[in-house]
């Protein structure tokens, strides 16, 4: 295929991606012609490169942007319309890609300009914003291996392309291993007690397997170790020989045979500690730490603070559970194991608080994000940082009494979107409105949006892909970007470029003429990937590389997110979105009373559980010495004596389907979430302290949210950006009150 723009959509330039006519063909041409010329491009820049802002960071910017708007545009496809086809093309080229990427980070004559910023006389007349992109520069020219010496250098390089060729691996064995489990179940009473989407699903997945004549009502059925598959199971099969059977093939996946991900992991842990040799640093935990807001030492002395917090309060859930299966006459109460734990949860759920849907069960995180992986994307020199994470702690439906679903019907996706956008309207004072057809999309269900100012001029734009396709688009909810806000790119040479975002759920499609309907665990979802979008589209900054959520540190960049997933529980605007799709009635009254007790249900148990994950990954990160007297296993298992009140199975193998950590960017930063969650939530308490039912207030405290949080972007140190909003530094406090682990204190 030719290479030249006129053929090939990735090579012409454009104001959206030409998403309708990007396919697996253009990949591999239009991706080497563009590394072709990028490399000329840096050449020329090393050449010719001045200590200035126009000889060095405007032709930089302009590299970097390019590739990250046209790989982002390959990858974004890759992820909601995959095909064998487009997969080999990515991998094909991504070697190539990882070696332009090294090539730019490694570049001596640029990290040589940018020091001779710092060091220069005109320094202190920097912006902020110029300041942090040159500290930011240099430290990653250094974390890249730009200071080593030829054979160092040759050694870090080969490093980098094995680390990116094994985290593929990590992940593609993942995969194979999840979709190689099936269960067939022909006989009704063996699925008892699930719910009527769940059963939906698992016949769905049974006429996608063959039997085409499977029915919800009838069957057969197939369970798989999918997300949603998988927690209905957890949490309603009545069957426990069926709960332990998926549950012990689910913490063991990529365990054995050819997808045994153990020796991968052993690999990546050995070459993480020799990448961290090279560079000076004893350990990876403080490679990943020195472009954050933490510290080792602070991130441990956090998740120690929440573990003692939480402890006492998981031991009471554990309590109350067993005491509870006791009075249902259940014979494993005085022995509850793994697969009992969520099932007896949410029975007790339902009948502490009579709510039959919608609550995302148990808020079950699925250990490495099926169901809620979310991809942020994030940008240093010649390095794209793709993030994967579990957005906001899992998801998934729970039905009730007879496996009903009563909260559905109150949440339809048409509802939900008005109050949300009504809500940034009284936040933020932004107009958000349909721009359908100005934008290509991949999907006739791709959504295009306007976001204007209070006198109506645009301020940004973003797509959103709302529905479920299991066949081509992968599980859960992520934000990305796919242009920032940039001075550089000025369509007039006055006013900057505007963002552009992607926003991406997976949710039940419409059914018939029925809108789509939603869990209230993917109303929260909706609300935390809102919150992403709107860091990157309401930047006020003009720098490309600090613009929106590049160049803010990693362990904050959940801010936003979870500071909107508060607003689902404030009544005013939890009552304007919950309307019967049918009637147009209100939530009564009474369930939603129901929703703000069952907030803090097992709150200690959920707690603890995270921070399982968050104190194993930095303990692999910094203690742990590959091929040393203990395993990954023996550490998971000391982690899990101070951190979980069953033990894990001796043959539990969560990590080798641990992605975030061995392939996403979470490697010794899985604490963020929590570190991002007590920024959040202390934020969310300047509204509470403010009054959330005086208007003004609000209204006045938003626009203080947005003129800091939401407008500096990577422009200004993080913790400085919440004093100035704040007014002073972060506390757990909040979070711990609002999870229920601290007392009230009484109103006077």
């Amino acid at each position: 295929m030719s290479t030249t723009a006129e053929d090939n959509p990735l090579l012409k330039d454009f104001d959206f991606p030409p998403f309708d006519t990007i396919d697996a063909n253009h990949v591999r041409p239009g991706i080497r012609a563009l590394l072709k010329k990028l490399e000329s491009e840096l050449v020329e820049l090393e050449r010719t490169v001045e200590p200035t802002w126009p000889k060095l960071v405007e032709p930089l910017e302009k590299i970097t942007d390019r590739l990250t708007v046209v790989w982002g545009a390959v990858n974004h496809l890759k992820s909601v319309k995959d095909s064998p086809e487009l997969r080999s093309a990515i991998e094909e080229v991504q070697p190539e890609k990882v070696e332009f990427e090294l090539k730019l980070g490694q570049s001596k004559p640029l990290y040589n300009a940018f020091k001779h910023i710092k060091e220069f006389s005109d320094w202190e007349r920097l912006s902020n914003a110029r300041k942090r992109i040159v500290e930011s520069q240099i430290k990653e020219a250094i974390l890249n291996g730009v200071s080593l010496e030829d054979d160092k250098r040759d050694q870090f390089n080969k490093i980098q392309q094995e680390l990116a060729r094994l985290s593929q691996k990590f992940e593609e064995n993942v995969l194979d291993a999840t979709k190689k489990f099936e269960k067939l179940i022909i006989d009704k009473k063996e699925i008892e007690g699930l719910p009527a989407t769940a059963l939906g699903l698992a016949a769905q997945t049974a006429v996608s397997k063959g039997h085409e004549n499977a029915t919800a009502e009838n069957g057969p059925w197939v369970i798989t170790l999918d997300g949603p598959s998988f927690m209905s199971v957890m949490q309603h099969a009545r069957n426990r020989a069926l709960r332990e059977e998926v549950y012990r093939a689910y913490v063991s996946r990529a365990s054995s045979g050819d997808l045994d991900n153990t020796a991968i992991i052993d690999q990546i842990l050995k070459l993480k500690l020799e990448k961290a040799k090279l560079l000076g640093y004893s350990n990876y935990a403080e490679v990943s730490m020195a472009t954050k807001m933490a510290t080792v030492d602070k991130a441990t002395e956090l998740l120690e603070k929440l573990r003692s917090a939480s402890w006492d309060a998981a031991v009471q859930d554990m309590e109350d559970l067993k005491q509870f299966c006791q009075t249902q006459g259940a014979p494993e109460a005085n022995d509850l194991s793994h697969w009992d734990v969520n099932f007896w949860s949410e029975r007790l759920r339902e009948s502490k608080y009579e709510i039959n849907e919608g609550m995302g069960g148990e808020r079950w995180l699925s250990f490495d994000g099926d169901e809620g992986e979310e991809d942020i994307g994030g940008w240093g020199v010649g390095e794209r940082k793709s993030e994967r994470k579990v957005a906001v702690c899992g998801g998934g439906v729970w039905g009730g009494n007879n496996g009903k679903e009563e909260l559905r019907p109150y949440f339809s996706l048409p509802k939900v979107m008005d109050g949300l956008f009504n809500l940034a309207k009284i936040l933020f004072g932004i107009v958000i409105e349909p721009a359908d057809g100005l934008a290509p999309v991949w999907n006739k269900d791709v959504k295009f949006y306007c976001v204007k100012d209070s006198s109506g001029n645009p301020i940004a734009y973003f797509y959103f892909d709302p529905f479920s396709r299991p066949s081509e688009k992968r599980g859960g909810a992520w934000m990305d970007e796919v242009v920032s806000r940039s001075r550089v790119f000025s369509p007039d040479g006055t006013s900057p470029r505007l963002p552009v975002a992607h926003m991406v759920c997976n949710q039940m499609p419409p059914v018939g003429d029925k809108p789509s309907l939603m869990t209230f665990r993917e109303v929260e979802t909706v609300f935390h990937e809102f919150g992403h979008a709107l860091q990157h589209m309401l930047t006020k900054q003009d720098e490309g590389l600090v613009a929106g959520i590049r160049g803010i540190e990693w362990d904050a960049v959940e801010l936003p997110s979870q500071f909107m997933e508060n607003w689902c529980y404030h009544r005013d605007t939890l009552m304007s979105i919950a309307k019967h799709y049918e009637t147009g009635e209100s939530l009564p009254e009474d369930i939603y009373r129901k929703l703000l007790a069952a907030r803090t249900f097992r709150a200690g148990s959920l707690s603890l559980r995270q921070l399982r994950f968050a104190c194993v990954d930095l303990e692999l990160h910094s203690k742990y010495v590959p091929g040393g007297p203990e395993s990954i296993y023996d550490v998971d298992q000391r982690v899990s004596k101070i951190t979980q009140l069953i033990p894990p199975l001796p043959e539990d193998r969560f990590l080798c389907s641990f992605s975030h950590i061995f392939a996403g960017g979470y490697a010794a930063g899985y604490y963020s979430y929590k570190w991002a969650e007590v920024l959040s939530a202390d934020a969310f308490s300047a509204f509470e302290d403010a009054g959330l039912n005086d208007e003004k207030a609000v209204k006045e405290t938003g626009h203080r949210f947005r003129e800091t949080i939401l407008a500096l972007g990577g422009g200004k140190a993080p913790l400085e950006v919440f004093v100035e909003f704040r007014g002073r530094e972060p506390s757990p406090e909040a979070l711990l009150r609002h999870n229920g682990l601290l007392p009230v204190p009484a109103s006077a």
